[in-house]
């Protein structure tokens, strides 16, 4: 499977261009063949862009999601929209939640439809009004795509591995963060995302958005690691795509060449 890492700039809160730009990353990982795509954190609005959160919030039927439904659709490929600030009282699908906003990632198949929905559990409060402004999600996302089992976190969950275990416990060999980390955490980002790929046995896969808001800037450095914590792809904090051949077997072999994932203990 070829997976294509979106690292789009984002302007803060101008939701049109930001949702432009990410069309365009999609029909460009298409055009080269990709078989999923990955966007980062609050694509569509800016991370950062606090005060235009419950303004642009969208549900999940909303504008943003309806678009990249119809690119999955139109272009045969796969999307994890991750994310945008879901307006929950708006939601009445199968995915109830409380009301107020969500930090909200969605998993579309080739045909556009909903395949998983994600909604960040651990909300970051360090120089950030996401924990005053938003609700965390409860429940795993989990999401079946072609021949492999994907699971779903977003940026600040990459601190918290009791997730990222319960994900792998689900059957997931490929897990997307879909992030907004900014400078100048960069090796808590590289060693983090390396760490979870490593004890879990897994391929981790990291999108970081490029560009500042105010006084913060994104860092970029989107990657992919191996089973083993190889760093297979990786880029530097200008927008970018990046496709890497993702190999569930490969997941299989290492496990059974070091087993540590069948010693442990609960």
């Amino acid at each position: 499977m070829k997976l294509a890492l979106a690292q789009i700039a984002i302007e803060g809160g101008d939701v049109a261009e930001n949702v432009r730009r990410a069309t365009e990353a999609i029909e460009s990982a298409a055009e080269r063949g990709a078989d999923l795509v990955a966007l980062p954190e609050i694509f569509n609005v800016g991370y950062f862009a606090f005060e235009t959160y419950q303004r642009n919030a969208e549900p999940l039927h909303g504008p943003t999601l309806t678009r990249i439904s119809d690119l999955a659709d139109e272009h045969d490929i796969g999307v994890l929209a991750g994310s945008i600030v879901e307006d929950l009282s708006e939601t009445t699908d199968e995915t109830p939640a409380e009301e107020g906003l969500a930090n909200t990632s969605v998993f579309f198949d080739r045909d556009g439809n909903r395949a998983a929905v994600y909604r960040k559990h651990h909300l970051f409060g360090y120089e950030s009004a996401e924990a005053e402004m938003l609700v965390p999600g409860e429940s795993l996302g989990i999401a079946e795509f072609e021949d492999v089992t994907v699971g779903m976190t977003t940026c600040y969950d990459l601190r918290f591995p009791e997730l990222y275990r319960s994900i792998a416990e689900a059957g997931a060999t490929l897990v997307l963060v879909p992030s907004a980390w900014p400078y100048p955490r960069v090796e808590h980002w590289r060693i983090l995302t390396q760490a979870r790929a490593i004890e879990n046995q897994c391929f981790v896969a990291a999108i970081n958005g490029s560009g500042s808001y105010e006084d913060a800037t994104l860092l970029g450095r989107s990657s992919v690691y191996d089973p083993w914590g190889t760093l297979l792809a990786g880029t530097g904090d200008e927008p970018e795509i990046v496709i890497r051949d993702i190999d569930p077997e490969r997941v299989t072999r290492v496990r059974e060449e070091f087993p540590a994932w069948h010693d442990r203990r609960r």
